[in-house]
């Protein structure tokens, strides 16, 4: 399978380039800001998206043009861009996920599970930390187990997520899903949900050692979505989950 890279330039490029090649498949080139993008899809059979948010329309666009599936793994997405992704995977197979790591996917399902089990006593944080240079928060990996703790809860995150807490803020309120966000060193990406009850915490925990688990990942999401019909998944898909 030939595989193209949109957002090639960066460490996740290189590390997509070494998972594509290890598991047997064609790195079809890769493209940056002002280049060639309807050539690189061309030669490809589907394409990693790990651009940037403001290159989104551009590449789905291009995807639709030329029938080709895309995995998109960039963060820091909007509401637009999901209605966007919405109309695109009416035409061809999108895959957009914030974490693309195997060991995050399964975590957001324990997480899930664990929200639809314990009642409102139980309050819902979730703690990243990531490296100096993200420009993103809270991370597209948090928002991702924030949706999965929401859907436990059989609500909406929008209207129960606390993002920010400074000065006198007041109680907490109850049903809501805290987000807080650290940024430091060269953190590739760490992940903690607490369910907290006045007598007992339970952590679940998700450390990135290595950016080589995203890049792996995105190669078996690219190669599950190959067989798919046209269609906006996911990597709880991927996984059967």
């Amino acid at each position: 399978m030939k595989i193209g890279i949109i957002g090639s330039a960066g460490r996740m490029g290189q590390a997509l380039v070494d998972a594509i090649q290890a598991d047997g498949h064609e790195h079809a080139g890769g493209v940056d800001k002002d280049g060639d993008l309807a050539a690189l899809i061309a030669t490809s059979d589907i394409v990693v998206d790990f651009s940037s948010p403001h290159a989104l329309e551009a590449n789905l666009d291009a995807c639709v043009a030329a029938g080709k599936p895309i995995v998109i793994g960039t963060t820091g997405l909007e509401e637009r861009h999901h209605f966007l992704i919405d109309d695109a995977a009416r035409d061809i197979p999108v895959l957009q996920t914030g974490n693309t790591s195997v060991g995050v996917t399964m975590l957001a399902a324990l997480v899930e599970q664990a929200a639809r089990q314990l009642g409102e006593d139980w309050d819902i944080e979730i703690l990243e930390m990531h490296h100096r240079h993200k420009v993103d928060a809270p991370s597209g990996t948090a928002l991702l187990l924030g949706e999965a703790a929401a859907k436990g809860r059989a609500v909406d995150l929008k209207d129960h997520s606390d993002r920010a807490r400074d000065g006198i803020t007041g109680g907490r309120k109850a049903g809501n899903i805290g987000f807080a966000s650290l940024r430091g060193g060269s953190v590739a990406g760490d992940h903690m949900v607490i369910f907290a009850s006045d007598n007992e915490r339970i952590e679940l925990v998700h450390r990135a050692e290595n950016r080589s688990i995203f890049a792996n990942g995105a190669v078996k999401a690219a190669v599950w979505l190959m067989r798919q019909k046209p269609g906006r998944y996911n990597m709880q898909e991927v996984l059967g989950l």
